[in-house]
């Protein structure tokens, strides 16, 4: 027997974008019918951001085990990993109440745990229940990439959704790709006991700044970490315990584990987008600057939707979609003051254009301004002056900030907050920041863009020395 529900708004993906929306449209007073047909609160919670940075913390604390610093011995440390994982699960489940089906139904939304999809432009099935709805989300986000490497698929092997649950540790740990998520839980089985090796067929942390990239790759390097950048998978060999990876170039690594991290790809498969008259391809759903599909009643947000993968974006476009769903507003998603950061120790973080990038856009207009972490008191004080911080700046107002070090995930805000609303560098070198602080690093790279202007200046100085003359 089919069951039938009529709703206001059917959010399918009960991730990062879909619980927001679920969460905003129902308190608003819409009737919000919710499907979810694996883990309440998506890849973030369950296989991504938070068991990862629960994983890299207990790394992090076999690490600082381990040196001799400040007048204390260090002593060399003895990771239980089976421990550490259990960490990482109590993590998880200390925060899962938050995302809960129970939540969401005691904040008035239907929920359905199945697999959702269209059987018409207005309607979705989901087990035994037809929703007709007048508006959609799709937010079923994505899921890692495994890339068609030959042999692969016949060798036991990990990606981010399997590796929280693996309880011995590796021995020697194999990764195939070199970007954030490679790069993270290369350090974290590091220093966890593991030998770690990683191939990468491009560029290591190629899509960040290469300056500040090679900060992070040499200190993963200097920790005994191998980094094999220009190094293209060819085949995959071996079984349990004994996996061999060869190269396009001819050369051969060994290790007792593997880890495929490479890219993800949306989750659209199983949606049957055709028949609701929604364009995709491989990236995602299509959509226009209002997140607002070929159907105009489905809209598309977080991974889905085919632009920057990360969980916070998620949680932006649900907020975004809110006003046209509810209110029927204009909407319409921006990337140029989205923030995002690699996790390692030291971690990388970035805010619109990357040096590069503004050169190539800006060109002679573009100033760059920059401060050293080696020159900050409480970096000093902590041993922590690996790193810099460098803004993009153009006609007073920055356009992208890099910044490399301790933190850099939490100092980066200061400028993702500068960018979104505007400001110019002035309001930033005005802030008064407390002493001694991380956070005194973005006031010097502000003030480093008005020194010149003040302290390289002919005519400023002749005035001052004017004014000095003249007042008694």
């Amino acid at each position: 027997m089919t069951n039938r529900l009529e709703t206001d708004i059917c959010v399918i993906g009960a991730g990062s974008g879909g619980l927001s929306v679920a969460a905003g449209a129902v308190q608003m007073g819409a009737r919000v019918v919710l499907i979810e047909g694996h883990e309440m609160g998506g890849d973030c919670l369950n296989f991504g951001c938070v068991p990862s940075k629960a994983l890299l913390a207990a790394g992090h604390k076999a690490h600082d085990t381990a040196q001799t610093a400040f007048g204390v011995a260090g002593h060399e440390p003895a990771p239980d990993f089976d421990a550490a994982k259990d960490h990482v699960r109590s993590v998880i489940e200390t925060i899962a109440p938050v995302d809960s089906q129970e939540r969401f139904e005691g904040l008035g939304v239907h929920v359905i745990r199945d697999m959702a999809r269209f059987v018409s432009e207005a309607e979705v099935q989901a087990g035994d229940t037809v929703v007709k709805a007048r508006r959609f989300v799709i937010a079923t986000g994505s899921r890692p990439f495994v890339p068609p490497i030959p042999g692969l698929d016949a060798v036991p092997h990990h990606t981010n959704e399997t590796i929280f649950d693996l309880r011995d540790r590796p021995r020697h740990l194999l990764i195939i790709g070199g970007g954030p998520i490679g790069m993270e839980m290369a350090q974290a089985h590091r220093r966890l006991g593991c030998e770690v090796t990683v191939l990468e067929g491009d560029k290591a942390l190629g899509k960040d700044d290469p300056e500040a990239a090679e900060i992070v790759l040499a200190s993963l390097r200097a920790e005994g970490i191998e980094i094999v950048e220009g190094a293209q998978v060819a085949r995959v060999s071996g079984g349990d315990g004994n996996i061999t990876l060869d190269t396009e170039d001819g050369r051969s690594f060994s290790g007792s584990h593997l880890l495929v991290a490479v890219g993800r790809q949306a989750n659209v498969d199983t949606l049957d987008l055709k028949k609701a008259g929604v364009k995709y391809d491989t990236r995602g759903v299509t959509v226009d600057k209002g997140l607002r599909s070929t159907n105009r009643r489905v809209y598309a947000v977080g991974d889905v939707a085919g632009g920057m993968q990360f969980t916070h974006v998620a949680g932006y476009h649900g907020g975004l979609v809110i006003r046209p769903l509810l209110f029927g507003l204009p909407a319409k998603a921006k990337t140029a003051h989205i923030p995002w950061a690699t996790y390692t120790d030291p971690e990388l973080a970035q805010v619109g254009l990357t040096e590069a990038q503004a050169r190539k856009a800006h060109g002679d207009k573009l100033f760059v301004a920059r401060a050293e972490f080696a020159y900050n008191d409480r970096a000093i004080a902590t041993g922590q002056t690996r790193g810099f911080a460098k803004v993009m700046v153009v006609k007073g107002k920055p356009v992208g900030a890099t910044i490399v070090g301790a933190g850099a995930g939490d100092l980066i805000q200061t400028w993702a907050l500068a960018i979104a609303n505007g400001m110019k560098m002035s309001a930033i070198a005005s802030m008064v920041a407390p002493y001694p602080t991380m956070g005194e690093i973005n006031k010097r790279a502000a003030g480093a863009y008005f020194s010149p202007k003040l302290f390289e200046n002919p005519w400023v100085k002749r005035v001052v020395r004017t004014i000095q003359r003249v007042i008694p």
